[in-house]
């Protein structure tokens, strides 16, 4: 009923910039914090940006000057803009929404639902 989907991956070089979207689809009252994950093979997936639905944000370390976390409320979209573009980017970029308000029936049966993610975009940086 509620579904999150990614786009804007892609392959581009070091020092290039991408801009990835995450839009949530469905009878939507209101998104929680949304947020970007990464992951490589063998890896642990691991937060890139948050942001709450009152726009404070939060990075990784390792991206902090270089990508934007924003989201359009009324569109129920997340975008992550990302600037200088390191090698060590290259990963499949994940969005997540923590908690969303939706309406399973009626519009007077509103209900939580928890934990929710895209199903990946792929983003390389070559060197």
């Amino acid at each position: 009923q509620v579904q999150l989907v990614e786009s804007g991956g892609g392959l581009v070089q070091a020092g290039g910039s991408l801009r990835l979207s995450c839009a949530a689809s469905g009878r939507i009252a209101s998104i929680n914090s949304m947020g970007w994950y990464r992951q490589n093979p063998g890896n642990q997936r691991e937060l890139v940006a948050a942001i709450t639905s009152a726009g404070s944000t939060n990075y990784a370390d390792s991206v902090k000057g270089r990508f934007t976390i924003t989201r359009d409320n009324a569109k129920n979209t997340v975008y992550l803009q990302m600037n200088i573009l390191k090698p060590e980017d290259t990963a499949v970029y994940y969005c997540n929404a923590d908690r969303i308000l939706y309406y399973r029936g009626t519009y007077s049966d509103p209900t939580w639902g928890y934990d929710y993610w895209g199903q990946g975009t792929q983003v390389t940086i070559s060197s």
